[in-house]
């Protein structure tokens, strides 16, 4: 009994810690302009919410949300079918090139992204890609392809092969029994991929720098950073409301495919 309430007292010290950051934010987020932070009880707002309008309106933070958005969805879309249909033909057929190739995924998955900047910067001005949506989502899918192949090679190979060859025999070619028959049962494993993978592209600052340099095309993190810069920390009221709304979201996006991220997990860890 003891060790049960003890288990329990932990955990909720573990939340309260971990959750302590946000309430602070929120907190900051609902004072008044005109307040200063040692005035009063801080951990009591004023509820002026019109700080929100305020951070949205001069922040541009809608446009970035937007941007982030596109970036995000594309991304996971080359990922998910790139991805999906390179490890399929790596684990169902045994061929030299393939054994390769998965090793050249492997390795690459040792080296830094940030290591290849300046090639691929001068890559993505040979092809126009610099201050483009699309060209920062191809960036991104790179990035996390090798690991994804690799998640989804194992998934692949714990499949029976019986049910393809099944399909085979009644008429179907490789390609169509991987896009009827395994493609649908991967979809644990996709989940999970796009779920993790999809915080960091939403995320992604470091090479958003260099490649996403028109304001218009800022990212969630590029507007909140040139957001940030303009008030050095005089006005921390707006700055909390921006990031309050950056934050939402993503656990929207958490909370509704919780479930999903959850399955993908387990049942790679049974299967893997």
């Amino acid at each position: 009994m003891i060790s049960k309430i003890g288990r329990q007292a932990a955990i909720l010290f573990i939340c309260a810690l971990c959750l302590t950051p946000f309430y602070i934010l929120l907190t900051l987020s609902l004072n008044k302009p005109t307040r200063i932070l040692s005035e009063g009880n801080i951990f009591i707002p004023d509820f002026h919410f019109h700080n929100y309008i305020d951070g949205w309106v001069k922040s541009q933070i809608g446009t970035a949300i937007l941007n982030s958005a596109l970036i995000t969805l594309f991304a996971l879309a080359v990922i998910v079918v790139l991805g999906t249909m390179a490890a399929y033909t790596i684990a169902r057929f045994d061929y030299k090139f393939n054994k390769a190739f998965f090793w050249i995924f492997l390795c690459s998955m040792m080296i830094p992204g940030i290591i290849n900047t300046v090639p691929l910067y001068t890559l993505m001005i040979r092809i126009n890609a610099i201050n483009t949506l699309w060209g920062m989502a191809l960036v991104c899918a790179t990035n996390v392809l090798p690991s994804s192949v690799f998640i989804f090679t194992g998934f692949v190979r714990s499949l029976p092969r019986e049910i393809e060859e099944s399909a085979i025999i009644d008429g179907c070619s490789w390609f169509a029994a991987f896009w009827r028959i395994t493609f649908p049962l991967l979809k644990p494993s996709i989940a999970a991929v796009a779920i993790l993978n999809g915080f960091g592209i939403w995320n992604n600052y470091a090479q958003a720098v260099f490649f996403l340099q028109d304001r218009s095309k800022h990212n969630i993190p590029q507007a909140l950073s040139v957001y940030f810069q303009q008030f050095a920390g005089a006005k921390w009221h707006l700055m909390a409301a921006t990031a309050v709304i950056a934050v939402i979201p993503v656990i929207c996006a958490f909370l509704l495919f919780q479930k999903s991220l959850l399955k993908g997990l387990t049942e790679g860890a049974v299967k893997g």
